[in-house]
């Protein structure tokens, strides 16, 4: 769910008065339902969402409204079929065998079947397109097919957690050279538990139950997703929306109102925010000095600066998609300031003037880090050089545009960044292997990269990225700060919604029931 500019829906009278007076009037309590503007709207749940007027593939998560992917997470992070009922692999894994349900249908009545699915990844890799150009199809039977892929996928999610299927009959005749401009992605005809109604540009778009989706017409009859620009606090305050999705700064005031829940989405497998070190720059050849200024940063107060869970799983190293789902995780590097010290007086480095900033050899312990303006980065970097500077290392922070920064970054121009970090052996390659820009260089890292490239057994793979994650806690390289998350704000009414794999309420909506249901 996002927010942009644009015109609202419809206008209400003093929407975020009464809010406020029902807060300040009940102290604590819950509104009453005839106070609450949200149990006006009956079976209809409306969302705050921006940029979504049309339902591109991966443009947003709407689409789960109207197209059912292949599987999905269950409440516990397990793999659980959806259009797929069961799959297996290859011994290389390289090859997949989907056995799809016979039982689902497009919204006007046609069967879907396996060659609408390998229509949709052939089309998805066309040259005109190109959003899926590893994987390939080939079709057994009306209900089984096999998908290919010239990419590692040791954890069958890399396929078929988030893959959508789009209707054969209705768009094989098109021009994939306009494939981005198709009115079908403004009135789409999908197969999930909710059918297209009506599109308003830049103000809504209204989906209603299906009464022939396979597990069952809907609890919730109709939802509306609602584009509200900068004004999704206000709509939700005022009653005129259910759910948004929140700005971590917002987080403190809406957990506090008893109209909502809170709910965080599963964080993004090991992609996050890391500090980079330059190790060509003296100050970062050592170590000790690295695994030091990883020391010094308490992350878990950071993740309550940034309103995020404080149980957020922090992790140290490259790491597997099973080995993140299934939390086989060793203990983060914990926030210990004196033996911060103690690893810094260790490599040399002392306050012998006093003057708080330690030196060695003549040379004083300053560096500048360049940090995106983008995410409160900018705030996270103040935050933690005054850690930095608490064990007697002086940071000073450079602000530029995202792009400048990871251009920097990929040329090597830098002492310290503040950027993104990925996942996968390609991009621990790009940046740890033998053209390390961090001129980074270690032999066993790069062998182990390489033989993780190499692998799809999903055993492997967890062997070596162990061995990763050993060296990676020792020589701390890059020091990674927090992973990925996100946060929804839902109406009370909303009911089966979880943290973390059930918690955005657009992807699950068909499985959803409202409290009058109770």
């Amino acid at each position: 769910m996002r927010t942009d500019k644009t015109k609202p829906l419809r206008t209400q009278s003093q929407p975020v008065i009464l809010a406020y007076i029902c807060l300040v009037a009940l102290a604590g309590t819950q509104c009453s339902r005839r106070e609450d503007r949200a149990y006006a709207r009956g079976s209809t749940v409306t969302i705050a969402v921006s940029d979504v007027s049309v339902l591109l593939p991966d443009a947003t998560d709407a689409d789960f409204l109207v197209f059912l992917p292949l599987a999905t997470l269950d409440e516990n992070g397990e793999l659980e079929g959806r259009l797929a009922k069961s799959w297996e692999h290859s011994p290389d894994y390289r090859e997949w065998t989907y056995h799809l349900r016979t039982d689902v249908r497009w919204h006007d009545g046609n069967p879907v079947t396996a060659h609408d699915v390998k229509f949709t990844l052939d089309l998805l890799s066309h040259p005109d397109v190109l959003e899926y150009p590893h994987l390939s199809a080939t079709v057994l039977d009306d209900s089984t097919l096999t998908i290919s892929s010239s990419r590692q996928h040791s954890y069958p999610g890399d396929l078929v957690s988030f893959h959508r299927t789009y209707p054969k009959h209705l768009l094989e005749h098109l021009d994939p050279k306009e494939f981005w401009d198709w009115q079908f992605w403004r009135e789409p005809v999908g197969n999930g538990p909710y059918r297209f109604v009506q599109h308003l540009p830049q103000t809504m778009i209204e989906f209603e139950a299906n009464p022939d989706y396979y597990r069952g017409k809907p609890k919730i009859d109709r939802v509306v997703l609602k584009f509200v620009g900068e004004a999704g606090l206000t709509d939700l305050l005022s009653g005129n929306v259910d759910a948004i999705y929140a700005n971590p700064m917002q987080i403190p005031q809406l957990a506090a109102d008893p109209r909502f829940r809170v709910y965080y989405r599963e964080p993004t497998y090991a992609a996050g925010l890391a500090i980079y070190w330059q190790h060509n720059n003296p100050l970062f050849r050592d170590p000790r000095v690295r695994r030091a200024l990883t020391l010094a940063i308490n992350r878990r107060e950071l993740l309550q600066m940034l309103n995020l869970p404080e149980n957020l799983p922090l992790f140290d190293g490259p790491i597997t998609p099973r080995q993140y789902h299934r939390r086989q995780l060793p203990e983060p590097i914990e926030y210990n300031p004196g033996q911060a010290r103690a690893l810094l007086d260790a490599a040399g480095w002392h306050d012998a003037d006093g003057d708080g900033v330690r030196e060695r050899e003549g040379q004083a312990f300053r560096f500048t880090a360049i940090v995106p303006v983008h995410r409160d980065r900018d705030k996270i970097a103040v935050y933690i050089q005054a850690q930095l500077r608490e064990v007697g290392v002086q940071m000073a922070v450079r602000t530029m545009d995202v792009s400048v920064v990871r251009e920097r970054l990929e040329a090597g121009e830098f002492d310290a960044a503040f950027m993104v970090v990925q996942s996968g052996p390609h991009w621990y390659q790009r940046f740890f292997g033998a053209d390390s820009p961090l001129g980074y260089s270690n032999p066993k890292v790069i062998k182990l990269i390489d033989q993780a490239i190499a692998t799809a057994d999903p055993n492997e793979s967890d062997r070596i990225y162990r061995e990763l994650m050993g060296i990676f806690r020792v020589e701390q390289p890059i020091t990674y700060l927090h992973p990925w998350t996100t946060a929804f704000v839902v109406h009370r009414r909303i009911q089966g919604l979880s943290t973390p794999f059930r918690a955005d309420p657009v992807m699950i909506m068909g499985d959803l029931w409202l409290e009058e249901d109770d």
